[in-house]
């Protein structure tokens, strides 16, 4: 019995290819087409959209928040070469070097910290019996005035970065907020959301550091559509 050889797939690709961006480009497409109405104005919708490509669900856009000058203050730092204090190490790989370059020069991969790693910081962790990510936020303290914080994992990080902007007056250039996980997640949110330093926030316990990566691509992007404007 004669069967139908099965096609791959990857034939039909082959016969009208598309590169990297030209898929991207595609996907921001059906994105903006199949998305269901909603009330971001443009900047905001260029950061929500990639934040809906890198999760695959337009279930995020009920969870995005945006402090009043939050993009602004975003563009405002890339712009100004401000460094960039992360949580976890997939975030400081993640964020690409060439995009931020796209928009100052001077960026270098020393300008993206994240201390959760540093033998000091698991040293401090053992003996404290706390986690790593707060001492790793503690380590970076003289660094974070007017940066960019971007906590993709740890709810501690950012209520201990909320407490050094309550107790000590620190005021980061923006702050991402998406720890995700189960404890701590919400309040720590709410917490930093009610503070006066601009942000972009998921609400609930949604998060993670893809999403992180993905905000700060998009100010990338509108950075340095409005650098070359300017």
């Amino acid at each position: 019995m004669n069967e139908t050889p099965v096609r791959p797939l990857m034939r039909a690709f082959l016969e009208a290819p598309l590169n990297g961006p030209e898929i991207e480009a595609k996907s921001m497409e059906i994105i903006d087409r199949e998305a269901p109405a909603h009330s971001f104005p443009p900047d905001e919708w260029q950061i929500v959209r990639r934040m809906i490509h890198t999760a695959g669900d337009f279930g995020i856009m009920e969870a995005v928040l945006f402090s009043t000058d939050a993009v602004a203050a975003g563009v405002k730092a890339l712009r100004g070469c401000r460094s960039i204090y992360t949580d976890a190490n997939m975030i400081r790989t993640g964020i690409s070097m060439a995009r931020l370059r796209s928009v100052c020069e001077f960026y270098r991969r020393e300008s993206i910290i994240c201390h959760v790693a540093d033998e000091d910081v698991a040293r401090k962790a053992r003996r404290s019996g706390l986690p790593r990510s707060l001492h790793a936020i503690q380590k970076a303290k003289p660094l974070l005035d007017g940066a960019i914080a971007v906590i993709g994992n740890a709810p501690i990080a950012l209520m201990e970065l909320s407490r050094m902007i309550i107790e000590e007056g620190l005021r980061p250039s923006l702050v991402v907020a998406m720890p995700v996980g189960f404890v701590h997640v919400v309040e720590s949110k709410e917490e930093l959301m009610s503070l006066d330093v601009p942000f972009i926030a998921t609400a609930g316990r949604r998060g993670g550091s893809p999403l992180a990566v993905s905000v700060i691509h998009a100010l990338c992007g509108l950075a340095g559509r409005d650098g070359a404007r300017s």
